[in-house]
């Protein structure tokens, strides 16, 4: 199937790695297999057929009651539509399954940079985002 966009740019629009004291960082080294990645699209119309598509990703844990380490990226990519491209039913799909397949793997090696250089190395996600499996879900 042809490509009904193109990606014209691509750039961090916030980034977050936060942990507030060696209690929190002891924690959070003994406890990260706990923690679970969280994401959120979102979708910006903009002038000319252009859209900014946010990816947001968190890693912490599903239960926020410690409030220990929290990291959290906005990663925004400036899409341009083909002329033709006009319905939801094409829109949707281009927005919250292409265009984040196609940039994930920059984002995953960007958020595991983040997360060892705070100090938790070896950091792996349990499993790659199938952004297929999300799409279909989202309406549940």
């Amino acid at each position: 199937m042809e490509k009904k966009y193109r990606i014209l740019g691509e750039f961090i629009k916030d980034i977050s790695a936060e942990t507030k004291d060696v209690e929190s960082y002891i924690y959070t080294k003994e406890n990260i297999s706990k923690f679970k990645l969280f994401i959120d699209i979102s979708t910006k119309p903009l002038k000319n057929k252009m859209a900014e598509v946010s990816i947001t990703t968190k890693f912490k844990e599903a239960d926020d009651s410690h409030k220990n380490s929290y990291f959290e990226m906005i990663y925004a990519v400036i899409v341009k539509i083909d002329e033709d491209v006009n319905t939801k039913e094409v829109l949707e799909p281009i927005f919250l399954k292409e265009v984040p397949t196609e940039v994930y793997p920059k984002i995953e090696k960007i958020f595991l940079d983040l997360l060892n250089h705070s100090g938790y190395p070896n950091v792996k996600f349990e499993s790659k985002v199938d952004f297929n499996e999300l799409y279909k879900k989202r309406g549940n």
